[in-house]
């Protein structure tokens, strides 16, 4: 009985000790997130961003990056190359060390790299960890120096030198396969997804040369340099848009090994697109250094427009809400030791960055008003008008705050509500048309599911400011059903949905509607689609009838496939589905509401910049940019995916 072990014990046999990058293959989430594809393609960023340290150590100018015919990726750069030679603690080569053990490399003083990014130096070691093989080639003193390592980061032979090269010649050169066995979903890269990120990176890395190859069937090529840095940035972004005044805002400075980096320009629109980074990463959730320059913006347009006596003494001070309208900026920090609040890197937490970007910014800022007073002007009316239109959106807001039960079910004697007050089974149709709204109301499960009409298209928020778009009924009616408020007074978690399905019809009025509604959340409600609580029903576009089977379809290809599985002599009859608002409930439950039996499709922004600039193309102001987006995506119109 002493040797066994008692079933449920807990001793010291228990305890599981993982050697090497054992941990890592054992918990990959821990390291890159996800095994997805999102994990995936990180596992490239970890190996650029290696070559990203050289460069903003001032020895590296070029980057390639190659998706090769087999899907295995290769990353090559013109730094110094990995050192070779042993290294005193591990007694391997220093390439071995940095590919195989966990927390080496020259992100932890020493004098390897002031700053950098990555995954604070377990980047290179985990894509190893991950990958079915890994090949790394060093060009140093000379010589071509070559390791490879399979079945998740083992060692083949030591490093050894392969070949000679120009002594000039500098530079390491990755190749990796992602390992199947841990990337199951997918092993295939997508192209545009890499072409985002790198695009991005040269923008945040002034004069830096980027190239992206694709070997495989399709064969392109990318190469992003940008000398202007940051103002290009802005200029992309504000490229869909009128901005307000000519010259963008350009700002850097330096202090206490801290660099700022800032770009802004203000455009006629009504929402502020802001973006911040740390080290090359972006901080969606901002921080210290967002933080420092948002202080500074309010304060300085403020002090500015009461000296130029543009704001009198009886009025209100402007707002961080009002001097951020129609705004495009970029923060990029460059910090030697940045601390992280969380393990995902979404918000920087250290408090001294936060008055080193106050300081360069608004020193700045102030210059640039001085210097260029007729577009300092139209900036500060521009901040003055949403401050009229932010008292008047306040008072409209009232209108949308729920008082009680009975003013929820009888709001505008719209939203049939469901009886359910648990907001993780409840879900809201927001359906197209009265004549829709009655069969879905009768053909619903009325313990979970509410529904709420729309009459017509509601307004296109793109080309409206906030107190606009709470004079209309429709929008006040969604917001007070919702239960989130919107603005300042905005809750996750009041809302009362978990589920927001739009249903339109499967026509270009249908679409036109989804796409308003979608404006409308992007705008008003972007944390409700960021959590994935927006939905679009997929009601059948066709039905087949072959015996006593009737077989719903979403669209031709599906119908086709269907029609393929069926034996030659089969008798079928096809029809096109009437619109929503001519099924009855029992049709509209069997089709797009039964939560057994219909399709929804999940709307997501992974990208809110490219979010940003499809919802300007498709629903603002200017024509030419829709024209051509239509002109290029006019075949694939009915499969639009936002």
């Amino acid at each position: 009985m002493d040797n066994e072990r008692v079933e449920g014990s807990y001793d010291a046999s228990s305890i599981q000790v993982l050697e090497g990058l054992e941990a890592v293959r054992k918990r990959p989430g821990m390291y890159i997130g996800t095994t997805s594809s999102r994990g995936l393609h990180h596992l490239v960023w970890e190996i650029v961003d290696n070559a990203i340290d050289e460069a903003l150590a001032g020895y590296c100018t070029h980057i390639e990056v190659t998706i090769n015919e087999d899907n295995s990726i290769t990353v090559k750069d013109d730094g110094r190359g990995i050192p070779t030679d042993i290294h005193p603690k591990t007694g391997k080569s220093t390439v071995e060390t940095v590919y195989t053990v966990l927390h080496a490399g020259g992100k932890f003083g020493g004098g390897g790299y002031k700053v950098s990014g990555g995954l604070h130096g377990v980047g290179a070691s985990v894509v190893n960890a991950l990958s079915d093989w890994l090949e790394v080639k060093v060009y140093r003193d000379g010589n071509v120096y070559y390791q490879r390592y399979s079945n998740g980061g083992h060692v083949e032979e030591p490093l050894k030198v392969i070949d000679s090269c120009d002594k000039n010649r500098t530079g390491t050169t990755v190749t990796f396969k992602p390992d199947d066995q841990i990337f199951t979903e997918t092993l295939v890269y997508d192209y545009d997804v890499l072409r985002t990120r790198l695009q991005e990176l040269a923008f945040l890395n002034k004069g830096l040369r980027l190239t992206l190859y694709d070997d495989r069937i399709d064969k392109r090529k990318d190469t992003f340099c940008y000398e202007g840095g940051l103002t290009e940035y802005v200029q992309m972004l504000n490229k869909n848009k009128n901005p307000i005044h000519e010259n963008i805002v350009d700002i850097s400075g330096f202090e206490n090994d801290i660099s700022i980096e800032v770009a802004l320009q203000y455009n006629d629109t009504y929402n502020s697109n802001i973006y911040s980074f740390v080290n090359n990463i972006i901080t969606p959730e901002g921080g210290t250094h967002e933080d420092g320059v948002k202080r500074a913006l309010t304060r300085v347009i403020n002090k500015y427009a009461v000296s130029q006596n543009i704001l009198k003494e009886k009025d209100d001070s402007l707002t961080g809400e009002d001097v951020q309208e129609g705004i495009t900026m970029i923060i990029s920090c460059k910090h030697p030791n940045p601390q992280f609040e969380g393990q995902t890197k979404t918000k920087l937490g250290n408090s001294e960055v936060r008055s080193i970007a106050d300081k360069i910014f608004s020193e700045a800022l102030e210059r640039f008003l001085l210097e260029h007073p007729d577009e300092a002007r139209v900036i500060v009316e521009k901040a003055m008008t949403a401050g009229r239109a932010r008292v008047a959106a306040k008072k409209a807001r009232e209108l949308t705050r729920r008082k009680g039960d009975l003013d929820i079910t009888n709001f505008y004697g719209k939203l049939s509500d469901c009886k359910s007050k648990d907001a993780s089974v409840s879900e809201i149709f927001i359906v197209e048309g009265d004549s829709a709204g009655g069969s879905a109301i009768k053909g619903r499960d009325s313990m979970t599911q509410a529904i709420l009409p729309l009459r017509g298209k509601i307004l296109n928020v793109e080309k409206a400011r906030l107190d606009r778009a709470l004079s209309n009924e429709e929008i006040r009616t969604i917001i007070t059903a919702f239960g989130t408020g919107i603005g300042d007074e905005f809750d996750l978690s009041k809302l009362r949905y978990n589920k927001i399905i739009i249903m339109t019809d499967a026509d270009v009025d249908g679409s036109h509607i989804r796409v308003l509604l979608l404006t409308l959340f992007y705008r008003f409600f972007r944390p409700i689609v960021e959590a994935g609580h927006v939905y679009a029903a997929q009601p059948p576009l066709f039905c087949i009838k072959h015996g006593k089977t009737i077989k719903y379809v979403l669209n031709e290809e599906e119908r086709d496939q269907y029609l393929a599985t069926l034996s030659p002599n089969t008798k079928y009859d096809v029809s096109r589905m009437k619109g929503l608002g001519e099924m009855d409930a029992e049709e509209l439950n069997e089709t797009t509401m039964d939560i057994t039996k219909r399709v929804l499709r999940k709307i997501t922004v992974d990208d809110a910049m490219a979010a940003d600039d499809v919802f300007s193309k498709l629903m603002g102001e200017e024509v030419e940019p829709r024209r051509q987006f239509i002109e290029e995506n006019a075949t694939f119109a009915t499969n639009l995916d936002f």
